[in-house]
């Protein structure tokens, strides 16, 4: 791996100089609202404010709104990576909050995608033992938040026509505050895993019961249907017109069912979990070593590669081995590891928005804190530290893209990688 070659040779210093360097040659990074599937809506990205170039750098003026939150409690001292995940988080919170309403901004309210998100940023800095004190009403707000996605039928027009009617997450906030819609599979995954997450931190038993609903979802939504080319695998959405498997709904999907599976003990999520990651493998694997994106009604395969769907593959080889201490589980995450390394450059990395380099980040460091080997976090340090420096306004703000503009996704995902890198991955899944 280069990265491997690089810390035999080089110090780590220069290492993370190099890194940063690439990043230069690539600013600003790409925040475009591809996300796998033309399906998904456009507007679930779109900016809440567009800056000049000119307003980027140490020297950055302040593009955000006002607080609308009351004064926050005093934080602990602080510094590095907590100091700058709980700077980011609070300036999400300031820039993107609807104080008191559990929701984010959006048209009126954001998509689930990147409350989804924001979700994770929140739990990911609660995750963080020195800044754990400070986020408990916040993780509650968030579970609050997210009952306004929740759709129990899905039941047909005026919404539209669905494969699955169980309960489960909308893409937008559901009826009758908003219009509902589609369910994506992955959205759910997203939400599914912070669901366990926090109910590792609460021990409260409906995160629980939430987390193993969606799992339902999931795992009713696999599609066995003979006539389609490779059969199995999990759509982009319960829209019956969709008939295209991804990676990014049916790794994750394997990644709940272990989390489950490690708290119940119940092997059906056991054996769903191996059934989604060897469907994937079988359906999606490319001479590289890495995964495509998905696989068509004809079996055909969408080759286009992005870093989280090589990093979900990852994490649920990673944990399939914990779960069953088969080391060929291992073996493939490593080798997916690999290649993902070489191809994923600090070049490519730029080009995306920043979730998907969230996500990878994310199951890479945890197959390194498993194998102890440590790639990982120099290129998520190497990264964030670049946002920091070159893609942060003056109110902790991150924007991405050309022009660069300020999201909620971009600013949930550079928050969840500084708190990742400020906690043990025991607490990543």
């Amino acid at each position: 791996m280069i990265v491997t070659f690089l810390d035999r040779h080089l110090p780590r210093a220069a290492i993370a100089a190099l890194c940063c360097l690439a990043l230069l040659a690539f600013a600003p990074v790409a925040a475009t609202a591809a996300k796998g599937s033309p399906r998904y809506p456009a507007a679930a990205t779109r900016p809440s404010f567009l800056v000049s170039p000119g307003q980027l750098g140490p020297a950055a003026h302040a593009a955000g709104r006002r607080s609308r939150k009351p004064k926050r409690k005093r934080a602990p001292s602080l510094h590095g990576n907590p100091a700058r995940a709980l700077a980011g988080f609070r300036a999400m919170q300031k820039a993107y909050y609807i104080a008191g309403s559990g929701l984010y901004e959006g048209e009126p309210f954001s998509f689930l995608w990147p409350f989804s998100q924001a979700f994770a940023a929140t739990v990911s800095v609660s995750n963080v033992p020195v800044l754990r004190p400070l986020l408990t009403r916040e993780l509650k707000a968030r579970v609050i938040g997210l009952r306004s996605y929740l759709d129990l039928s899905n039941s047909g027009a005026p919404e539209g026509f669905y494969t699955s009617t169980l309960p489960a997450f909308d893409g937008t906030v559901a009826p009758p505050a908003g219009p509902g819609g589609a369910k994506y599979y992955d959205d759910n995954d997203w939400i599914g895993i912070e669901l366990m997450r926090t109910y590792r931190l609460t021990h409260e038993p409906s995160l629980l019961g939430s987390a193993e609903g969606i799992m339902a979802f999931e795992m009713g939504g696999w599609q066995a249907s003979p006539e389609l080319g490779c059969s199995g695998g999990l759509p982009f959405t319960n829209l019956a017109e969709n008939t295209d498997r991804n990676t990014i709904t049916t790794a994750p999907a394997a990644e709940l069912a272990l989390q489950l599976y490690k708290v119940t003990g119940n092997a059906q999520y056991l054996q769903f979990a191996i059934q989604a990651y060897e469907w994937v493998r079988r359906c999606l694997l490319l001479p590289s070593q890495m995964y495509g994106d998905h696989v068509n009604r004809r079996g055909i395969v969408e080759p286009h590669l992005y870093s989280y769907t090589q990093g979900v593959m990852i994490g649920a080889g990673t944990l399939l081995y914990q779960a069953t201490g088969y080391s060929g589980f291992l073996y493939q995450a490593r080798q997916t590891a690999a290649a993902a390394l070489a191809y994923f450059t600090p070049e490519r990395l730029g080009a995306e928005n920043p979730f998907f380099p969230s996500i990878y980040f994310r199951n890479l460091l945890y197959l390194d804190s498993v194998t102890r080997d440590p790639p990982g976090p120099k290129i998520a340090q190497a990264y964030v530290d670049y946002a920091w420096s070159h893609l942060r306004l003056s109110n902790d703000l991150f924007v991405a893209g050309s022009p660069p503009s300020g999201q909620l996704l971009v600013q949930a995902a550079i928050v969840q990688i500084y708190a990742l890198l400020s906690s043990p991955p025991s607490t990543y899944f």
